[in-house]
């Protein structure tokens, strides 16, 4: 089973998120935020196959910050250096999408395409 662990701090956007990976057949996980990403990942480093990390949200201090999401690829990557890593954004923001590729993301996706979120993880997870 491939596991998703996926942290969005968008309540609707996550369950929308996590609704559409289940159904494609991945197992996710979720967290709302830095903090708990990095501790579920923690929990089950063996199990998590890909991250997919929302760009904007709270970061390690626990209060919202732009640009969180890298900060948990990081984090993410110092646990697991090979871990595949997907950055969501609610904006097409190219600078910050090779700013994130260039720390280690595999890919930068725009949030509201679901399906197309699913074609990109299968594919990472293919080319792995």
């Amino acid at each position: 089973m491939t596991t998703v662990l996926l942290v969005d701090d968008e309540k609707l956007i996550q369950r929308s998120l996590e609704k559409t990976l289940l159904r494609a057949g991945f197992d996710v996980i979720t967290a709302p935020d830095c903090i708990s990403g990095s501790e579920l990942f923690m929990q089950n480093p063996d199990e998590i196959s890909i991250a997919v990390l929302d760009l904007n949200m709270p970061g390690f201090d626990g209060t919202p910050k732009s640009g969180a999401g890298l900060d948990l690829l990081d984090d993410l990557k110092k646990k697991k250096a090979d871990l595949p890593v997907v950055i969501l954004t609610a904006y097409d923001e190219v600078s910050r999408a090779k700013d994130a590729v260039s720390r280690g993301a595999n890919a930068f996706f725009v949030k509201g395409r679901e399906q197309g979120l699913v074609e990109l993880i299968q594919k990472i997870l293919a080319g792995k």
